[in-house]
């Protein structure tokens, strides 16, 4: 018993605490300790603890495949851009902003069927870009009428797109796609 209250005295002298308070906050030391180094793992446990899943199942994993290099389109009209909105997986997954259109194949996730802009997929989206808008009726292309705090809304748009994905093509109108065509044939 002796030791006992040796220890008791000891633990409030040196710490200031009463030893329930002392005894506590070990406890708690202790289990915070364990919780974060659960929370690790060392490298060389994972490894060893992936070889042998991967050995009963001999199942390899699936190789990254590089997404393709985008195809330069040209020009194209607001009718072929459309079958460019992702539904077929084989095409590249494109979006025009202000007449110019992007591959965002590499944002698949938001642009895909099912993301969240995917209904910008295959469409001129300027309007309902500058407008920050879902509305079906502002997939357009037009952008006459915006304020100028919306066109620089669109501007700001444009210069992610610039950055971030390839231009493949610009959008024309369906005429001039006509008559681009009929020169070419005469030419021949």
């Amino acid at each position: 018993m002796a030791l006992y209250t040796t220890v008791m005295d000891a633990v409030t002298a040196y710490t200031g605490l009463s030893p329930a308070a002392f005894f506590t906050i070990l406890a708690l030391m202790w289990v915070v300790y364990k919780t974060v180094c659960g929370m690790f793992v060392d490298p060389e446990e994972l490894n060893n603890a992936k070889k042998p899943a991967a050995a009963a199942a001999d199942v390899s994993p699936p190789a990254l495949v590089a997404p393709a290099e985008p195809v330069q389109l040209g020009d194209v009209t607001e009718e072929e851009l459309r079958a460019y909105n992702g539904s077929d997986p084989s095409k590249p997954l494109l979006m025009a902003i202000k007449g110019q259109i992007y591959d965002v194949s590499v944002s698949r996730m938001f642009y895909g069927p099912g993301g969240p802009y995917a209904m910008f997929a295959g469409r001129d989206a300027s309007r309902a870009l500058a407008l920050m808008s879902f509305d079906p009726q502002d997939l357009t292309g037009n952008i006459e009428g915006l304020s100028e705090d919306e066109l620089e809304v669109l501007q700001d748009w444009e210069y992610k797109f610039m950055e971030k994905y390839v231009k493949v093509g610009q959008l024309v109108s369906e005429n001039a796609q006509k008559h681009s065509e009929n020169g070419k044939e005469h030419d021949s």
